[in-house]
């Protein structure tokens, strides 16, 4: 809340004033900032004074920590407000707060054009880190509005609320702070898109689940660290994908349909998964994965998950048995572009509206054509490019960039009878 101080005394204008060559004049306004120990009727309590007076409510903040009560009102100024002054110190010494109010000119919409939220993501978040990128909005010109903190295990995620500065210079500034303080920060236009329904493609291996489903078939076959080191080299951008698929399924051939089964009985996917799909499903959003692996893997893992649309690469099976070759045209990079934008052509959202989590190079043409793209403990070119990056083992940590708390996941799956794990006290 803003409140530039102003000489107290003389004649008070109610509203504001237009003249033809000048805007609106700012309002003046009174800011009442409570503090103390929470208890029941302290709000009322302070708008019933208010109210008494006939000021008109332009803002309104609480913040509960602890027990402890923070509330601050932003109101008009009265003709006698020290009248009103009066009368809310003394309902503050009822309550047994403390109170300040600073008289001043304006409210919230006075501040500057960019408005973003910043999402902050530590285990631990520390104070230190907290100042550095508190400093660095600070020295782009940006303030702080709000602070709400959005989980508090298994991380420590705050969603900051910033104005004054365009989400473009405050995601450069603060990405580089991020990776000095060993944080996640993610920068996002203060838009509807965050609060509407999207859609949200993930790529597979090492992103949805661990590990990679062809090292774990190569495994059958005897070529695991062979095909361990070229995948690597692959989702580090340094090899042609299509080229290297090609070459690592050749070393699949022979290796009977069943190794198919016993490779998704050892799928394990990332923590927070199902958290996921389950809470953002509840709220209309549409799931898609889009993998460079294979779909008789994938379509599988979709039925299992409540995933609505899924693509990937074919494996030949001929008499019962991979013969070391695809099917079909490969899902490279540039096919898994195509697919978001399939996709969301048939949910029937602008691709501004979608979201795409990635963690190797293969992704890159995903993340870049989505509304946002999330690198997630993702290789450092990746990371480079994406819009925002995650780096704790947790998916259910991309609701929070979405503005849905840990509080409010666990209100809906207690409500849906489903026992989430109690924090640490």
């Amino acid at each position: 809340m803003d409140a530039a101080p102003v000489a107290a005394g003389g004649a008070v204008s109610l509203g504001t004033e237009m003249t033809p060559d000048r805007a609106p004049a700012k309002p003046e306004t009174l800011l009442i900032t409570l503090t103390g120990k929470d208890r029941p009727g302290v709000t009322s309590s302070i708008f019933d004074t208010l109210a008494r007076a006939g000021v008109e409510v332009l803002d309104v903040e609480q913040i509960l920590l602890r027990r402890r009560l923070i509330l601050g009102v932003l109101v008009t100024v009265p003709r006698d407000w020290q009248r009103l002054q009066s009368a809310v110190e003394e309902t503050a010494a009822a309550l047994e707060m403390t109170v300040e109010i600073e008289r001043g000119s304006g409210d919230n919409r006075t501040r500057g054009l960019g408005r973003s939220h910043v999402t902050v993501i530590g285990t631990p978040l520390k104070a230190t880190a907290m100042a550095a990128i508190a400093g660095r909005i600070a020295d782009c010109g940006g303030n702080i509005d709000r602070i709400e903190r959005m989980a508090r295990y298994p991380v420590t995620a705050i969603d900051l609320h910033v104005s004054g500065v365009e989400p473009e210079v405050l995601r450069a500034r603060l990405a580089r702070e991020a990776a000095q303080q060993r944080l996640d920060v993610a920068v996002q236009p203060a838009t509807l898109l965050r609060r509407g329904m999207r859609l949200i493609v993930l790529d597979v291996d090492s992103t949805l689940i661990q590990g990679e489903v062809i090292e774990m078939l190569a495994a059958h076959a005897g070529h695991e660290a062979e095909v361990a080191e070229v995948t690597e080299r692959a989702m580090q951008g340094e090899l042609d994908f299509e080229e290297s698929l090609r070459a690592r399924v050749a070393l699949l051939e022979g290796l009977p349909v069943e190794v198919l089964d016993d490779v998704y009985g050892q799928i394990v996917v990332n923590p927070g998964a199902r958290t996921l799909v389950r809470t953002l499903r509840r709220l209309g959003y549409r799931f898609a994965i889009v993998s460079g692996g294979f779909s008789q893997i994938t379509d599988r893992l979709a039925a299992d998950l409540g995933i609505h649309f899924a693509r990937a690469n074919e494996l030949e099976i001929d008499a019962g048995r991979l013969t070391g070759r695809i099917v079909g045209r490969v899902v490279d990079r540039a096919a898994k572009a195509e697919a978001l934008r399939e996709f969301a052509a048939e949910v029937g959202v602008g691709v501004a509206s979608t979201i795409a989590i990635g963690d190797g190079a293969n992704d890159l043409d995903m993340l870049n054509a989505a509304g946002l793209g999330i690198a997630y403990n993702a290789r450092p070119v990746v990371q480079e490019a994406a819009d925002t990056s995650v780096n704790v083992p947790y998916l259910d940590t991309i609701l929070y960039l979405l503005g849905i708390s840990r509080e409010e996941i666990e209100a809906a799956d207690a409500e849906a009878g489903i026992v989430t794990p109690s924090p640490p006290v």
